[in-house]
């Protein structure tokens, strides 16, 4: 018998492809998102194929409508057994001309968003003794990168509080999972003009993503090249890593 999946942030981009993946496997996906119409392209893929899913609109951003589709979905669907927290944005938010709102409206979304989906679906996962948290991060959280501010502390910030609640919940049944990818071809990645290494097909990606939520991987970054270079990166000296990394012009977002 398959599962109940939450898909936040299902209407495109990598949410739409592990919602389609996830329904090949039998699962029930409930997608959600803020755009009806988009959701409701998905869930025809996913019914073609033979899948199972339904459409829930969302604003991530806002925690009483969280808290109310969360609990509709449990009584309508059943209890949740896996959430994957994906809904993000990403907007450059350079030094010059820095601006709060923008820098908030990122960590609503790519933050807050995900701690009221947890706070809504963690509850009942501990209570049965069993679930599983998928977050989709990014290796841009691992270290800052010039004019990207609100996006790498966005996602240092959601790694930060999955491996937190890791360490808690390895002990109730339920697992968590960091999920890192590189530059993967996506409308986000669309708009950035600086080179992305290593760039990868959207359903490639999906597929490894998919594979690792199944091993229930505690972390999974790709591709491996540039998670490599990255973690490596990170034992960089500031004087070392400045002089590689802040040639890069402040006005691209790594969106990932």
């Amino acid at each position: 018998m398959g599962q109940v999946v939450v898909v936040t942030g299902a209407s495109s981009g990598i949410g739409a492809a592990l919602a389609e993946r996830i329904g090949e496997r039998g699962d029930t996906v409930v997608l959600m998102a803020r755009r009806l119409d988009a959701l409701e392209a998905v869930q025809e893929k996913i019914q073609a194929a033979g899948g199972d899913a339904r459409c829930v609109p969302l604003d991530v951003t806002d925690p009483d409508q969280v808290k109310r589709v969360f609990a509709q979905v449990i009584q309508d669907v059943g209890p949740i057994d896996c959430l994957v927290i994906n809904a993000g944005i990403g907007d450059p938010t350079p030094a010059k001309g820095f601006d709060s709102s923008r820098f908030g409206r990122i960590i609503d979304v790519n933050l807050m968003g995900p701690a009221y989906c947890l706070e809504a679906a963690l509850p009942a996962m501990i209570e049965r003794g069993a679930g599983h948290i998928v977050g989709v991060g990014s290796l841009a959280g691992y270290r800052g990168l010039p004019g990207s501010g609100a996006y790498c502390a966005s996602k240092a910030g959601l790694a930060a509080l999955l491996e937190s609640l890791r360490l808690e919940l390895r002990h109730l049944g339920v697992d968590v999972t960091l999920i890192c990818p590189g530059f993967i071809k996506t409308p986000l990645t669309e708009r950035n003009k600086f080179p992305m290494p290593f760039l990868m097909e959207l359903d490639a990606a999906s597929r490894k993503i998919v594979r690792a939520i199944a091993r229930r991987d505690t972390e999974y970054s790709f591709p491996w090249q540039l998670a490599w270079m990255i973690r490596l990166a990170r034992l960089f000296p500031n004087w070392i890593y400045d002089r590689l990394v802040g040639k890069r012009a402040a006005k691209k977002t790594p969106s990932s």
